[in-house]
């Protein structure tokens, strides 16, 4: 849970989440930076004084009081980018909030995740295929959590045919909990969260709602999932915003075509045409597409060393990578310290000598 040095990391003026990631970086912890003096906080990471000042000086940590105090009233769980509950994709980027605020399942963030998202304005054909898809996955991947926005149109549709089909579902708002928008999703919220999955906001009670928060929320959903898969999409809008942060991430796009004469198509087929998304119109495309293969040996884990002789480097690297969940080339260099050029080429060797392999996303798991 988040202490009340990391909520005030996340309040603290003149930062943001960028200022907050780099802060982390460099100290490791809020209660880190916290315990920095000024001359730390400049020389280490090169803030202006003005901010290294306000730091020093606690000057949100009363503001954080107060919402660990909102929090404890409304049932509302606040995760901190420094715990194990926080997804580990998420926190692969550089724009990730720090604190997450979650109503439901925490746990339900940190499993197989799979983004779904598309237009307000969806069609019969839309909803077809919301249904279509999470049935197909529901047998196939009976864990996996659904991800989407609660917003009218795709994205209640891919949450109401999760919980139909008994897969955990998470819904990202734009806006403090325990309000929910749409409003009318209320009533659904509660069975979202009754169901074993959450409703999660990078927002804390204290943000003033101007309606600007839509399109950073759209990249929470397509940063806490290896792929997101776009239903239906106009020539604009929402969902190719948070297609194009997915591609950014270096996650897997995917897109279900639509007829050349829809509106309501536009976007997904130009994602398509223009080689940015897959083409999908099954859960098994799907699940090939993320390399998801569950009759493999390789997806369950396994104690055995690999016969092949490997070099000291190389066996240190291996033994990072695991057999069951997916590691980053982000994540492989933080733990190292290699720089990028030497990991490349150890990557390249063991997957040359067939003990690793690479996965969607620029991630590794062992053969």
């Amino acid at each position: 849970m988040a202490t009340i040095d990391d909520i005030a990391l996340s309040m603290q003026a003149h930062l943001g989440a960028r200022g907050a990631v780099h802060l982390l970086r460099v100290f490791g912890s809020a209660e880190a930076v916290y315990a920095a003096s000024v001359d730390e906080l400049v020389a280490r990471a090169e803030l202006q004084e003005s901010i290294a000042r306000e730091i020093v000086a606690r000057k949100s940590h009363r503001a954080a009081d107060r919402e660990l105090s909102y929090c404890a009233r409304h049932g509302i769980e606040p995760i901190a980018s420094t715990d194990e509950a926080y997804p580990a994709l998420m926190r692969e980027t550089d724009d990730y909030p720090h604190v997450l605020y979650i109503k439901g399942n925490a746990e339900a963030l940190g499993g197989l995740t799979l983004s779904m998202v598309g237009t307000r304005h969806i069609s019969q054909y839309g909803v077809t295929m919301c249904e279509r898809l999470v049935d197909g996955l529901s047998h196939r991947l009976p864990s996996l959590t659904i991800v989407s926005g609660l917003a009218f149109g795709v994205d209640v549709n891919c949450h109401r045919a999760a919980v139909r089909h008994h897969l955990p579902t998470v819904a990202f708002i734009a806006n403090a909990l325990p309000a929910i928008t749409p409003a009318q999703h209320s009533a659904f919220a509660r069975e979202i969260v009754d169901e074993g999955g959450a409703i999660v906001t990078e927002l804390h009670s204290q943000t003033k709602q101007n309606g600007r928060y839509y399109i950073p929320r759209n990249r929470l959903i397509a940063s806490i999932s290896g792929g997101t898969v776009v239903i239906e999409s106009g020539a604009s809008g929402g969902s190719l915003h948070t297609a194009a942060m997915a591609d950014s991430y270096n996650r897997v796009v995917m897109a279900v075509p639509g007829r050349a004469t829809d509106i309501s198509s536009e976007g997904c087929n130009a994602l398509i045409r223009n080689r940015k998304a897959a083409l999908v119109t099954s859960a098994d495309d799907i699940i090939a597409e993320m390399g998801w293969d569950l009759h493999e040996p390789e997806c369950k884990p396994s104690s055995k060393e690999p016969v092949i002789e490997l070099s000291r480097d190389e066996a240190g690297l291996f033994s990072l990578i695991g057999a069951a969940d997916p590691i980053s080339v982000v994540r492989l260099q933080e733990l190292t310290a290699l720089d990028m050029g030497t990991l490349a080429a150890l990557l390249l060797n063991l997957e040359l000598a067939g003990v690793i392999r690479q996965v969607p996303g620029q991630m590794y798991i062992r053969n």
